[in-house]
């Protein structure tokens, strides 16, 4: 018998590979001792991996905004200076703004909790 990946279940699969994806970029971009040859293989072994999973359609901001930033990774793989010294400074730039924007949805400090008002009821 072969049985029907439900939908969400596909849903979830593919974000948990984008997010693989986008941590191991991420893993290899911010080595001390980064080399560029081994980015390149290594990354190009992960977009097989991404490739294996059924593509859904994402609505949230932050997902639209990770294939933006595995699109962009794959554009630099093809196109890129000889050191890649600038190409790894605006990934690791983009990732932080993505993981700061993960953040943001997850955690929200309640500033001065202590001068609410309360009135009684």
């Amino acid at each position: 018998m072969i049985y029907e990946i439900n939908e969400k279940q596909q849903r979830i699969k593919y974000i948990r590979v984008l997010e693989k994806f986008f941590t191991r970029t991420v893993s290899l971009l911010k080595l001390e001792n980064f080399d560029k040859d081994l980015f390149i293989t290594r990354t190009r072994k992960n977009y097989e991996d991404l490739i294996k999973t059924k593509e859904v359609e994402l609505y949230s901001e932050y997902y639209t905004n990770l294939k933006n930033f595995i699109n962009r990774t794959l554009f630099y793989l093809e196109e890129h200076s000889k050191s890649f010294e600038e190409e790894r400074a605006n990934l690791l730039k983009d990732a932080n703004l993505l993981q700061k924007e993960k953040n943001s949805n997850n955690y929200k400090k309640d500033k001065h909790k202590k001068q609410t008002f309360n009135d009684g009821y």
